[in-house]
Protein backbone atom coordinates (compact mmCIF):
# COMPACT_ATOMS: atom_id res chain seq x y z
CA UNK A 1 0.00 0.00 0.00
CA UNK A 2 2.85 2.27 0.75
CA UNK A 3 4.54 1.53 -2.34
CA UNK A 4 1.33 2.21 -4.75
CA UNK A 5 1.16 6.12 -2.21
CA UNK A 6 5.06 6.82 -3.12
CA UNK A 7 3.89 5.84 -7.22
CA UNK A 8 0.89 7.71 -6.96
CA UNK A 9 1.95 11.00 -5.54
CA UNK A 10 4.94 10.84 -8.22
CA UNK A 11 2.75 9.97 -11.09
CA UNK A 12 -0.08 13.02 -10.25
CA UNK A 13 3.19 15.43 -9.90
CA UNK A 14 4.37 14.77 -13.36
CA UNK A 15 0.43 15.43 -14.54
CA UNK A 16 0.20 18.34 -12.46
CA UNK A 17 4.07 20.05 -14.72
CA UNK A 18 2.24 18.73 -17.72
CA UNK A 19 -0.97 20.46 -16.49
CA UNK A 20 1.10 23.86 -16.16
CA UNK A 21 3.41 23.40 -19.66
CA UNK A 22 -0.07 22.97 -21.63
CA UNK A 23 -1.31 26.08 -20.40
CA UNK A 24 -0.61 28.71 -23.60
CA UNK A 25 1.24 31.74 -22.84
CA UNK A 26 -1.54 33.76 -22.21
CA UNK A 27 -3.07 31.81 -19.40
CA UNK A 28 0.24 31.49 -17.99
CA UNK A 29 0.74 35.12 -17.65
CA UNK A 30 -2.77 35.26 -16.37
CA UNK A 31 -1.64 32.48 -13.30
CA UNK A 32 0.64 34.65 -12.31
CA UNK A 33 -1.42 36.34 -9.60
CA UNK A 34 0.50 34.95 -7.49
CA UNK A 35 3.49 36.67 -8.52
CA UNK A 36 1.71 39.94 -8.32
CA UNK A 37 0.61 39.43 -4.65
CA UNK A 38 4.10 38.47 -3.83
CA UNK A 39 5.34 41.73 -5.61
CA UNK A 40 3.21 43.63 -3.68
CA UNK A 41 3.37 42.31 -0.52
CA UNK A 42 7.34 42.73 -1.28
CA UNK A 43 7.33 45.85 -2.57
CA UNK A 44 9.94 47.38 -0.01
CA UNK A 45 12.37 44.85 -2.69
CA UNK A 46 12.80 46.97 -5.90
CA UNK A 47 11.32 44.80 -8.95
CA UNK A 48 14.92 44.49 -10.98
CA UNK A 49 17.51 43.23 -8.55
CA UNK A 50 21.16 42.71 -10.63
CA UNK A 51 19.05 44.17 -13.73
CA UNK A 52 16.83 40.63 -13.86
CA UNK A 53 13.05 41.39 -13.30
CA UNK A 54 11.92 40.24 -9.35
CA UNK A 55 8.46 38.12 -11.54
CA UNK A 56 10.98 36.18 -13.79
CA UNK A 57 12.90 35.19 -10.61
CA UNK A 58 9.67 34.27 -9.18
CA UNK A 59 8.41 32.63 -12.07
CA UNK A 60 11.75 29.91 -12.39
CA UNK A 61 11.98 29.37 -9.26
CA UNK A 62 8.74 27.87 -9.00
CA UNK A 63 10.20 26.10 -11.90
CA UNK A 64 13.26 25.24 -9.84
CA UNK A 65 10.88 23.92 -6.55
CA UNK A 66 8.86 22.09 -9.05
CA UNK A 67 12.00 20.07 -9.75
CA UNK A 68 12.93 19.27 -6.81
CA UNK A 69 9.77 18.24 -5.69
CA UNK A 70 9.89 15.67 -8.55
CA UNK A 71 13.58 14.32 -7.68
CA UNK A 72 12.60 14.06 -4.08
CA UNK A 73 9.14 12.11 -5.39
CA UNK A 74 11.28 9.69 -8.05
CA UNK A 75 13.96 9.01 -5.06
CA UNK A 76 10.96 7.93 -2.90
CA UNK A 77 10.08 5.66 -5.22
CA UNK A 78 13.64 4.39 -6.49
CA UNK A 79 14.88 3.90 -2.75
CA UNK A 80 12.42 0.42 -2.91
CA UNK A 81 14.55 -0.78 -5.99
CA UNK A 82 17.97 0.16 -6.11
CA UNK A 83 20.97 0.30 -3.71
CA UNK A 84 21.30 4.68 -2.29
CA UNK A 85 23.74 5.78 -4.95
CA UNK A 86 22.49 3.86 -7.69
CA UNK A 87 18.74 5.85 -6.66
CA UNK A 88 20.49 9.55 -6.37
CA UNK A 89 21.55 8.91 -10.08
CA UNK A 90 18.42 7.21 -11.53
CA UNK A 91 16.32 9.97 -10.00
CA UNK A 92 18.44 12.82 -11.37
CA UNK A 93 18.66 11.48 -14.85
CA UNK A 94 14.44 11.14 -14.66
CA UNK A 95 14.76 14.38 -13.82
CA UNK A 96 16.57 16.14 -16.69
CA UNK A 97 14.98 13.89 -19.04
CA UNK A 98 11.87 14.59 -18.02
CA UNK A 99 12.85 18.24 -18.16
CA UNK A 100 13.52 17.78 -21.71
CA UNK A 101 10.49 16.30 -22.60
CA UNK A 102 8.30 19.07 -20.45
CA UNK A 103 10.71 21.86 -22.85
CA UNK A 104 9.62 19.52 -26.00
CA UNK A 105 6.58 19.36 -25.27
CA UNK A 106 5.77 23.64 -24.80
CA UNK A 107 7.40 24.27 -27.74
CA UNK A 108 3.82 23.07 -29.54
CA UNK A 109 2.03 24.90 -26.75
CA UNK A 110 1.15 28.87 -28.74
CA UNK A 111 2.99 31.34 -26.77
CA UNK A 112 5.63 28.67 -25.17
CA UNK A 113 8.92 27.89 -25.60
CA UNK A 114 11.28 25.74 -25.82
CA UNK A 115 14.60 26.48 -24.25
CA UNK A 116 17.54 24.59 -22.68
CA UNK A 117 18.36 26.88 -19.66
CA UNK A 118 14.60 25.96 -18.41
CA UNK A 119 15.61 21.99 -18.53
CA UNK A 120 19.14 23.51 -16.90
CA UNK A 121 16.87 25.38 -14.30
CA UNK A 122 15.12 22.73 -13.55
CA UNK A 123 17.69 20.30 -13.11
CA UNK A 124 18.92 22.51 -10.92
CA UNK A 125 16.07 22.14 -8.65
CA UNK A 126 16.66 18.50 -8.67
CA UNK A 127 20.21 18.40 -7.83
CA UNK A 128 19.59 20.54 -4.88
CA UNK A 129 17.25 17.93 -3.69
CA UNK A 130 20.17 15.31 -4.40
CA UNK A 131 22.51 17.13 -2.22
CA UNK A 132 20.10 17.58 0.39
CA UNK A 133 19.24 13.68 0.44
CA UNK A 134 22.59 13.13 0.72
CA UNK A 135 23.46 15.51 3.20
CA UNK A 136 21.01 14.00 5.21
CA UNK A 137 22.02 10.35 4.53
CA UNK A 138 25.42 11.70 5.89
CA UNK A 139 24.59 13.16 9.08
CA UNK A 140 21.68 10.89 10.34
CA UNK A 141 23.59 8.59 11.47
CA UNK A 142 25.40 10.72 14.40
CA UNK A 143 21.97 11.90 14.95
CA UNK A 144 20.66 8.51 15.55
CA UNK A 145 23.58 7.60 18.05
CA UNK A 146 22.83 10.65 20.20
CA UNK A 147 19.61 9.79 20.47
Amino acid sequence: MKLRLKWFALLAWTIIIFLFSAQTGEQSSESSGVVEQLLSIFSFIPHEIFGIELQLIIRKGAHFTEYFILYGLMFNVLIDYQPFKKALTLAILFVFLYACTDEFHQSFVPGRACTFMDVLIDTSGGLLAMIFIMLIHQISPFITKKA
